[in-house]
C-alpha cells in the first residue's frame, strides 16, 4: 500500500523542514546543525556579520565555505542543488523592500553583499541569502 509510505515520507520531510526552521544560538547548535547536514568535517566555525559560517568538507572530498542564518538554522551553501539568485533578482528584491541606491553587490558562496540606502534615507551593508534574497544582517554604513 503506497499511502502509508508517502504519509511517512511527508512526515520525515516535515520534520527535516521544521528542524531547519529552528535557531542556531551556538557553536555547538551550528556545528550539530552542520553535521546533521552532512558534512562530517567542520572548521574555522565563527558567528561573523550576522551568520555563522564554516569551512566544510563537502561529499566530493574539498573544503569549502558555507553559512548558517541563526534566526532559522537555514543553510546557504552555494555547492548545493538549491539555485542561486542573479544579481538582477536581488536588486529587484531589494528595491521592491524599500531599498535604493543599491550598490557594490558582491556575491560571497551563497551570500550576497550590497551597499544601499535604507528607507530611512540612511546608508546601509546588507547581507543577503543568495537563495531566497531575504534580508539577512542590515548595518548602518558609517
Amino acid at each position: 500500500m503506497k499511502t502509508p509510505t508517502l504519509l511517512i515520507a511527508l512526515s520525515l520531510a516535515f520534520a527535516a523542514s521544521a528542524a531547519s526552521a529552528q535557531p542556531v544560538g551556538s557553536a555547538a547548535d551550528a556545528t550539530a546543525r552542520l553535521q546533521a547536514a552532512g558534512y562530517a568535517d567542520v572548521r574555522d566555525l565563527e558567528y561573523d556579520d550576522g551568520l555563522w559560517e564554516a569551512e566544510v568538507r563537502h561529499a566530493d572530498g574539498r573544503w569549502h565555505d558555507v553559512a548558517l542564518d541563526p534566526a532559522t538554522g537555514e543553510l546557504m551553501d552555494d555547492r548545493g542543488d538549491r539555485g542561486l539568485m542573479t544579481a538582477g533578482d536581488v536588486i529587484a528584491r531589494l528595491q521592491a523592500a524599500g531599498f535604493t541606491e543599491v550598490r557594490d553587490l558582491d556575491l560571497d558562496d551563497a551570500v550576497w553583499e550590497a551597499d544601499a540606502r535604507g528607507s530611512d534615507g540612511r546608508r546601509v551593508e546588507l547581507r543577503i541569502n543568495a537563495h531566497s534574497g531575504r534580508v539577512i544582517s542590515e548595518e548602518i554604513d558609517d
